[in-house]
């Protein structure tokens, strides 16, 4: 927009804040200050259309509660919605649609042939035409030249039945069978094993399939492929390489030695087999957080990437002085751990029945239940519902099963003339006449009979007399010699050589 001033001319614009400014940027002065743009006057359509357009009817409900336009806003939601009520025909009245009328009998099949049938009726791509008066059934179809196939043992001896069962003829299937024998014990191969089939053509729908190859994994080390070459079957033993090199494994007690180790990649079963045999050298409770732990376990990998584990070969803990190591040791079918020197030796005390506290000794008191006082022929251990009760040491089963105010009661017979008794228990895991090893479990913590509350009470008799369990200890001890002795000190050096598996896991 433009202005004259005076016989000249000069030029004025408006800027953003209203105010004319010359060409140069600056505003026009009036007596020392920027002159104010007045605008010309508005008229009451564009004041009301203004104000159309100031007014917000769309008010966000969830903000700015209880202001004017919040009222405003849910003034106009309710009119709506009143709006809405009052133009509806009622919930007593529905709206009615026009059905189509049913199809007869000759459009109903029409639609059914182009409608999508269930796989039940032989449907592949689910989609079925309608058949017509030009399909013809065929009187043969052709086989496939050949068919692979695959089956799941039950067990190594039932490898005839089951090629019979995949479509094999039965003379092919023992003649197979048979040379497997040849390689490898029927009985010795695992059940669950795959076995992969190929079946050739035959000459007619009348005979089996014949037998072209047959191939599975007969042994950890070793798999078998049985081909017919001719009229034959020729056998192929495949040897698959195995390192027996054992998993050894060190790390740092922490907070659990358990989660420390399986952390570390030890099997479960090893490291109950560790805990048990360090348990009977060293109280568990005794361990430190700083102490350091060692196993080793057999282990077996096969060049196709299988793994297998077995038992636990070596165990140690704690430091310095302190350390505690046993070697497994096996002779005649017999399993001891003995100490790198070759000396084997139990604790002198019978083995704690139960990690837990002692509530009650051995003596006279008030029976808890009865309220008088008699002879109290045990200990009482405080421990857990469903705490493991092991074995005190080896012995035989004598009894199994509910006693009186015993509850679930094991008695258990050993050497000289001694026995233990473990009463209350929520469930025996023994039966009568079977012998148990120190350590083993043989029932759990329970609260059966004439008890209070969960906890073990544990006898002690000599020639049938009840005595105090702590005033009795057992001391074995055994020593390696000659060649036995040779041959352990080479078993643990060839241990000690076993490097350590990367990296140690704690649990804290």
């Amino acid at each position: 927009m433009r202005a004259a001033s005076g016989g000249g001319r000069t030029d004025l614009f408006l800027n953003d804040d209203q105010h004319w400014l010359d060409g140069s940027g600056t505003g026009t002065r009036s007596f020392g200050r920027a002159a104010a743009l007045v605008l010309p006057p508005q008229t009451r359509t564009e004041q009301l259309i203004e104000r159309l357009r100031a007014l917000d009817l769309v008010v966000d409900l969830g903000a700015d509660i209880g202001s004017p336009a919040w009222w405003r806003g849910t003034a106009t939601c309710l009119s709506l919605c009143a709006l809405t009520l009052a133009l509806a025909p009622g919930f007593d009245r529905p709206i009615h649609e026009a059905g189509s009328a049913p199809l007869t009998t000759t459009d109903r099949d029409e639609v059914a042939s182009q409608s999508i049938a269930p796989l039940a009726f032989g449907a592949t791509s689910g989609r079925r035409i309608g058949a017509t008066n030009a399909v013809r059934p065929l009187a043969d179809t052709p086989e496939r030249p050949t068919l692979d196939l695959s089956a799941t043992l039950p067990g190594g001896d039932a490898l005839a039945r089951t090629l019979r069962r995949s479509g094999v003829g039965a003379d092919e299937a023992d003649r197979a069978a048979a040379l497997v024998a040849e390689q490898v014990a029927l009985a010795d191969i695992r059940p669950g094993t795959r076995i992969d089939l190929t079946l050739g053509r035959r000459p007619s729908r009348d005979v089996p399939r014949p037998l072209d190859r047959l191939a599975f994994r007969a042994r950890f080390d070793l798999a078998l492929e049985v081909i017919r070459d001719g009229g034959t079957f020729a056998v192929r033993p495949i040897p698959i390489a195995i390192d027996a090199t054992p998993l050894r494994i060190r790390g740092r007690v922490g907070a659990s030695l358990y989660r420390s180790a399986r952390a570390a990649g030890a099997p479960a079963k090893a490291v109950e087999a560790f805990i048990r045999q360090i348990a009977t050298r060293v109280p568990m409770s005794r361990l430190g957080a700083d102490d350091q732990y060692e196993l080793i376990v057999e282990q077996e990998r096969a060049a196709t990437g299988e793994v297998r584990q077995g038992k636990l070969l070596y165990a140690a803990v704690g430091q310095g002085d302190r350390r505690t190591q046993l070697v497994r040791w096996e002779d005649g079918g017999r399993t001891d751990w003995f100490d790198p020197r070759g000396v084997g030796e139990k604790k002198g005390v019978m083995a704690m029945p139960v990690a837990a506290r002692i509530s009650s000794g051995f003596g006279w008191r008030t029976h808890p239940v009865l309220r008088f006082r008699r002879l109290h022929k045990g200990i009482d251990f405080a421990a857990p519902y469903g705490s493991p009760i092991r074995a005190a040491t080896d012995g035989v089963v004598a009894f199994a099963g509910r006693n009186g105010g015993y509850g679930n009661f094991v008695k258990l017979v050993h050497g000289g003339g001694l026995a233990t008794g473990y009463g209350h228990m929520s469930r025996i895991a023994v039966r009568g006449g079977e012998r148990v090893t120190r350590g083993e479990v043989i029932g759990y913590v329970g609260s059966t009979g004439l008890s209070t509350g969960p906890h073990l009470h544990y006898e002690l008799w000599r020639n049938g007399a009840p005595i105090n369990p702590a005033s009795v200890s057992f001391t074995t001890t055994s020593q390696l010699s000659g060649r036995d002795l040779a041959e352990f000190r080479a078993l643990t050096a060839w241990l000690m050589a076993v490097p350590v598996r990367g990296g140690s896991a704690v649990a804290e």
